[in-house]
């Protein structure tokens, strides 16, 4: 079916007119049931005529909202693109800038500068790219597609109320497809709950005062739960035959314990003797850089939710605080396709090992199967789909 509607839909243009006048239909009624809704939340006329009523579908955020890689991410594709010395250097450049305000900002909301700095390179460069996509059409275009609508039109319905309060300008309102705003990519719902007034104009303006987005940030992660005075975790060093089913971001365990499994820290030297939980967390496999994640680490995972993104912010921070950067290397493991992803999974499923579906996802779930598979086998037993996984996958 998919194929002989895609035969027809290249060579009727008059086929191609009619989908695209059914989808601008289905637009402008979505959107005048937007504007209703908005309406008895008390959006006013005003507003709802400066910003719903000029409107535009955007099919490259519906793209960007519906893209399948061909490859599975790497950790260290992640990593060397957003942990960089560019950004080390003008993250120390900034710091040096604000350092008043932000000793102030630690004070009072117990988050280091260097970390805000982090999070700040890591969302827009420092304000040099805060997106240039019209914030009112993105979140109306995703509050109008099945996938993610209640979410989205939360998000709408708060942005309006952000421009009727604070009288903020419609045409300068841009920033990324999925609706994040300003220089620290706030999405509207953060916007409106912890964005504050930073430099003292009694106006809140994450757009153009580096003041209000830092000041706002320190906000956010305090009433995250930020625990002052600790880090956000650190690489470690595991012994030999670690149990490899331990090193889950779930598995929260004292540092005690993990000293008694014969972690150390990265160089060697015994973890410190206080009272902190932490999890091991295993990036990229064995043979690459494994880390102890302490509280602030599932923090930043509270503003994103990505593994990958709350390590670069701790190791950004450190190294704009002139601390080294990663000490063991990346492993020269292979990108994954995702369609070799589903063939392991189809693998490990027809010989017996619990698959919940073949996604080309490789998620906890088809982390355990290959753990068990990888124990069967007489292999290093932590998850992760190596080229010696998939060559005795190949002999079975």
């Amino acid at each position: 079916m998919r194929f002989s509607t895609a035969f027809f839909f290249i060579l009727s243009p008059i086929f191609l007119s009619s989908i695209t006048s059914t989808q601008a239909n289905e637009f402008s009624s979505c959107v005048a049931e937007l504007r209703a809704q908005a309406s008895q939340q008390g959006i006013t006329e005003d507003t709802l005529n400066k910003t719903l009523d000029s409107a535009q579908q955007r099919q490259r955020v519906v793209q960007l909202d519906r893209n399948q890689p061909e490859f599975l991410s790497t950790f260290e594709d992640y990593y060397t693109k957003r942990v960089n010395d560019w950004r080390i250097s003008k993250g120390k450049e900034k710091y040096q800038e604000h350092k008043a305000f932000l000793h102030d900002l630690t004070k009072r909301y117990g988050v280091p500068g260097p970390y805000l700095m982090a999070f700040w390179g890591l969302e827009t460069n420092f304000g040099n790219y805060k997106g240039k996509i019209p914030t009112i059409d993105a979140l109306t275009t995703l509050a109008c597609e099945p996938r993610r609508k209640s979410f989205f039109t939360k998000e709408l319905l708060t942005v309006l109320d952000i421009i009727q309060t604070n009288q903020l300008e419609v045409g300068t309102l841009k920033g990324s497809w999925a609706g994040a705003m300003g220089h620290t990519q706030f999405m509207p719902t953060t916007y409106a709950q912890y964005a504050i007034d930073g430099d003292g104009d009694n106006k809140i303006d994450l757009f153009n005062s580096e003041q209000d987005a830092l000041a706002s940030a320190a906000n956010f992660l305090h009433q995250l739960g930020w625990q002052a005075g600790y880090r956000w975790g650190r690489e470690i060093k595991l012994p030999e035959g670690f149990d490899y089913a331990l090193a889950d971001r779930k598995q929260r365990k004292p540092l005690s314990f993990w000293r008694k499994q014969g972690i150390t820290t990265v160089y060697g030297e015994p973890l410190p003797d206080i009272d902190l939980s932490a999890a091991v967390i295993i990036p990229s496999g064995y043979n690459g850089p494994v880390f102890l994640a302490y509280q602030n680490f599932n923090i930043i995972m509270r503003w994103n939710n990505s593994q990958s993104y709350a390590i670069a912010v701790g190791k950004l921070a450190e190294q704009i605080n002139n601390a080294p950067g990663l000490v063991v290397p990346f492993p020269a493991n292979a990108k994954i396709r995702i369609e070799d992803a589903k063939k392991l999974q189809r693998k490990l499923k027809a010989l017996g090992y619990e698959i919940n579906g073949i996604d080309g996802i490789i998620g906890s779930g088809t982390r355990a199967a290959i753990r068990a598979f990888q124990l069967d086998q007489g292999l290093v037993a932590d998850g992760f789909a190596h080229p010696e996984v998939f060559a005795a996958l190949e002999k079975r």
